[in-house]
């Protein structure tokens, strides 16, 4: 069984597209072109499934029409529609560099100067300035932007992320 801390989301299913299976897909990491692993994880009823790709090509910068083995029909199509796809970590942990900041999902945040803020849950990227949302031992949510200069060490095998911030910026 794959587990949630052994994936990170990379987009979302859109719709069917034709009529021989091929489905409209939004990514925000086009890691499955890079690298050589041959099938996608998407997230259906609450369980993190592979599906083999058999072929894809790109629409746009962030867009591509992808055919999973043994989806032929729209009908088939149809049952990703709205799914959202994750990729194996594992893969991106042999990239030189991390092209996505959602692969950071799930990293505990250490700062130099106060120690551990908690672990990132989420990445806001609807404005022009990305942002972690990471969740505080107390509940609270802290925003912190994900900029390249404040990220000193970023340790894969142990998911934890040192950061300087600069000062005030917590406050």
């Amino acid at each position: 069984m794959i587990k949630k801390e052994e994936v990170y989301k990379i987009g979302v299913i859109n719709k069917p597209h034709g009529v021989k299976g091929e489905v409209s897909f939004t990514f925000t990491d086009d890691i499955f072109d890079r690298v050589d692993c041959d099938y996608l994880i998407l997230l259906m009823d609450g369980i993190l499934v592979p599906f083999f790709i058999e072929e894809y090509r790109f629409r746009s910068d962030n867009s591509a029409l992808v055919k999973f083995e043994d989806v032929d029909t729209a009908e088939k199509a149809r049952m990703f529609t709205n799914v959202e796809v994750f990729f194996p970590v594992k893969y991106v942990e042999e990239q030189e560099e991390v092209t996505s900041w959602n692969y950071f999902v799930g990293f505990a945040v250490d700062d130099v100067n106060h120690g551990t803020l908690g672990t990132i849950s989420d990445v806001d990227d609807t404005t022009i300035n990305v942002l972690f949302v990471i969740e505080k031992e107390d509940g609270d949510e802290l925003l912190l932007p994900a900029h390249e200069e404040f990220i000193l060490d970023i340790d894969h095998k142990k998911k934890r992320v040192k950061v300087d911030i600069p000062e005030g910026l917590l406050e």
